[in-house]
């Protein structure tokens, strides 16, 4: 079965995760430190606010996903969010960022506030972006390929911040870190404006629900939860975030106090980086010949190993520990498109089952998830940074603190990438499967046409 797209609608669409990741990657690399060296927030005060406002915002997502299943529009269902929120997204980015010159109770006001309004406009945006791969095609190699595309250009904003959002920093603070995070953020929110425009324009919704479907919140609800792929799937992107933000937000105080050189963190990332774009590209080769569950199981407990192997190098060791990041990130990065294809994959295995279509409550369940874990991992790195007493502020931290930041980076979040490998153990998608539900679908949506049961 083929359903080929343009390389001009996966281009576009690509180019909308780039958007989100601007502020996404900073939010994973950028917002412990900045919230502790430069806005002013304790640890305790930053671990805390990741998971109170991770959680509670990240109850909109099955929300968010309902009410995009139910708009109807002349530009399809999710589209139409990527231009509504667009400049809000901007605007928004830029202000929690800011460090406006008020006191310390204000301070802690006006952090909750944008932070809270950063994660709404977040989900607003992102559900429906997420939910329009499962509907510009039904052909599951295909869907791969465009979570491919779309995981490159992810990847390639956090190239662009993880690599030079720091120097950006120095170089148009001139030694003022919080007017440097507030311009950095502001150039890279403005490309977000635009390309999300631009993907809004792009991209096209081709499937649709059985026209006869009726809406049915309940049964919507009932049916996500019998789903076993949905359920492993929401298990597994769970830990695989909360990996993700204890390594991301701890690997700028690794080289600030425990190698003792902060410009290295630049060149960290930037190999690191070009290695998980590599992993991305091979990617959809690799899954079309093993599957899509066999290669992110792979992945995980590789990024595990690398990632553990990390407290076992000296610091001062820079090729070593460089060369480490390569492989953890290329393996990594195989794992990068197929967590939302995979999406799309139990979007059609509910279908298949049940005879009813919910994308957007199907990816909003593991776009909670996502942010749940995000929750999670972010405070756990900040309460583990008080547990071995991180000073905010400080030149130099104790050598337990130093300690307590290695452990974060390698073991903790090692063991995170290991609890996500074995939760997919039990997701039962086969590759074989995946042809066999997308041929019936694909039947099935024929009788759509006709109005005849197929």
């Amino acid at each position: 079965m083929t359903e080929r797209l343009s390389f001009g609608e996966k281009f576009g669409y690509g180019l909308g995760d780039m958007a989100a990741n601007f502020v996404f990657q900073a939010m994973l690399a950028l917002q412990l430190d900045f919230y502790t060296h430069t806005f002013g927030l304790t640890p305790a005060q930053a671990g805390t606010l990741f998971l109170v406002v991770g959680l509670g915002v990240a109850c909109l997502n099955p929300v968010m996903g309902v009410i995009a299943d139910r708009t109807n529009t002349r530009w399809g269902k999710f589209r139409p969010w990527l231009i509504w929120t667009a400049l809000p997204f901007g605007v928004i980015g830029v202000l929690t960022f800011t460090t406006p010159n008020i006191s310390p109770a204000a301070k802690i006001i006006y952090a909750w506030t944008t932070y809270i309004l950063l994660r709404v406009i977040y989900t607003v945006n992102n559900v429906p972006y997420a939910s329009l791969t499962a509907v510009m095609t039904s052909d599951p190699d295909e869907r791969t390929s465009i979570a491919s595309y779309r995981q490159m250009f992810a990847n390639s904003a956090g190239f662009i911040v993880a690599s030079l959002a720091i120097p950006m920093v120095r170089f148009f603070g001139h030694g003022n870190d919080a007017l440097g995070y507030q311009l950095t953020m502001g150039l890279l929110s403005a490309l977000s404006v635009i390309f999300f425009v631009i993907a809004f324009f792009a991209t096209k919704e081709r499937i649709q629900p059985d026209p006869q479907q009726k809406s049915d919140l309940g049964r919507d609800l009932s049916d996500l939860f019998k789903n076993r792929p949905w359920v492993v799937l929401f298990l597994a992107t769970l830990f695989y975030f909360a990996a993700i933000v204890i390594r991301g937000n701890v690997m700028l105080p690794y080289f600030r106090f425990v190698a003792g050189n902060v410009d290295l963190y630049a060149w960290f990332n930037g190999f690191g980086l070009a290695a998980l774009l590599a992993g991305v590209a091979c990617s959809t080769a690799v899954s079309a010949r093993v599957g899509k569950r066999q290669l992110f199981i792979a992945s995980m407990f590789l990024a595990g190993v690398f990632n553990t192997a990390l407290m076992f190098i000296s610091p001062t060791a820079t090729v070593v520990v460089i060369a480490t990041e390569v492989l953890r990130q290329f393996s990594f990065g195989l794992s990068g498109p197929i967590l939302w294809a995979m999406m799309g994959d139990v979007a059609d295995y509910g279908e298949w089952k049940t005879g009813r279509r919910a994308s957007g409550t199907v990816t909003s369940g593991v776009v909670f998830a996502l942010w749940a874990g995000l929750a999670v991992g972010g405070a756990v790195a900040g309460w583990l940074f008080t547990l071995y007493g991180f000073i905010s502020g400080a030149a130099e931290q104790t050598a337990h603190a130093q300690s307590g930041i290695l452990l974060t980076a390698s073991v903790w979040a090692g063991l995170a990438f290991f609890a996500t490998a074995v939760c997919l153990l039990f997701y039962p998608i086969s590759r074989e499967m995946n042809q066999k539900i997308a041929l019936e679908l694909a039947e099935r949506r024929k009788g759509f046409a006709t109005g005849k049961p197929s």
